[in-house]
């Protein structure tokens, strides 16, 4: 079991940034593979970005590849998403989430077992 508690988000202006935190609890971290997913209203949640076990291996989706950086401290137990020049079609529930499938990069929600809280971060125009 891993408990996963979000922190961070909030109201941002376009082109402004925001730094969202998962800190995890429980089980060993570094056996999990991180991702960060977002769901806006009437939308179907879609995945962000991921990284895997080590830190070595990221993934994002194309619409926020140079604007996101995930990155993990498995010392500290935390994953964290850098986000910059935000746009407002950014604007969503953001959640953490932790897999412990073995691979390199998992972008579906069904490979995920473990899920944060959600925080809102609203980017206004």
């Amino acid at each position: 079991q891993v408990q996963l508690v979000q922190s961070g988000g909030g109201l941002v202006q376009a082109g402004g940034s925001l730094r969202l935190s998962c800190a995890a609890s429980g089980r060993t971290f570094s056996w999990y593979y991180m991702g960060w997913f977002r769901q806006a209203p009437g939308k179907e949640r879609e995945f962000v970005a991921g990284i895997n076990r080590s830190g070595g291996r990221t993934s994002y989706r194309d619409s926020v590849k140079g604007r996101f950086t995930i990155s993990r401290d498995n010392a500290e137990n935390t994953v964290n998403l850098q986000m910059n020049s935000l746009k407002p079609e950014d604007t969503a529930v953001y959640y953490c989430a932790a897999s412990s499938r073995s691979g390199t990069v998992y972008q579906l929600s069904n490979d995920y077992n473990y899920w944060g809280q959600g925080t809102q971060v609203t980017v206004s125009s």
